[in-house]
């Protein structure tokens, strides 16, 4: 989310509010076509385009930034969570973008030509109007593009280095490993307790997606009564 969010909305406000009404519908189509890739050939293309591309820069993130422990003990190939955090935020970009994009084409027209009959300028109608009213949408669309990431499986399988321990070191290969990855990998040689274990994990992933999206519309509910036209 810190990758996508910022970018998903950023692009939503271009298309809905900055882009000529006569071009916008290219960004908007080229959006929507990653939505309907499938999640394994993003897991190719990160294992074997992605990382090598990205070596060089995690070298020398781990090399200045190493007394930050976030960015310490880079090992090469780039198989690490930041690698598959990537991979996940170009994923769930579409989503976001596509819900962002629609909340904003909703702000009422009242309220943006009011502002422009202020004097405010593009941003400042953005910031005073727009943001403010798709605030619960761009929330729905980020927990529903988490949502995704949380259960997405062969992406996240092909390109971490398998590991059974939880770190903050965000570069070190082998040291993550997600629920859902964990289960597919594990699943196929399973038995007997091995299987009750992976089923209680799903459950756990489960729980932990249902208490985020009630959780995204408990923060929608809250601003329900904001119809943005009164």
């Amino acid at each position: 989310l810190a990758f996508a969010l910022p970018l998903s909305v950023g692009i939503a406000l271009f298309i809905s509010h900055y882009a000529p009404r006569r071009f916008a519908g290219a960004p908007e189509y080229v959006l929507d076509l990653p939505a309907a890739i499938p999640s394994v050939v993003y897991g190719l293309w990160g294992a074997l385009w992605l990382a090598p591309v990205l070596d060089p820069f995690f070298a020398w993130l781990s090399k200045f930034l190493g007394f930050v422990p976030l960015f310490a003990g880079y090992q090469p190939p780039a198989k690490n969570i930041m690698t598959a955090a990537l991979v996940l935020a170009v994923m769930i970009l579409p989503i976001i973008t596509a819900v962002a994009r629609e909340v904003f084409l909703q702000t009422p027209k009242l309220h943006e030509e009011a502002a422009l009959a202020l004097g405010a300028t593009r941003w400042e109608l953005v910031r005073m109007a727009v943001l403010p009213f798709g605030k619960s949408g761009v929330i729905s669309a980020a927990m529903l593009g988490l949502g995704r990431a949380l259960g997405e499986t062969m992406a996240v399988l092909m390109i971490l280095s398998p590991g059974t321990l939880f770190s903050f070191f965000l570069l070190k290969p082998g040291q993550h490993q997600t629920i859902a990855a964990n289960i597919a990998a594990k699943f196929p040689e399973a038995s007997g307790l091995s299987v009750s274990a992976l089923i209680a994990t799903g459950l756990a992933l489960f729980v932990i997606t249902l208490a985020v999206n009630m959780l995204a519309r408990a923060i929608v509910a809250r601003r329900a009564e904001f119809s943005g036209a009164n």
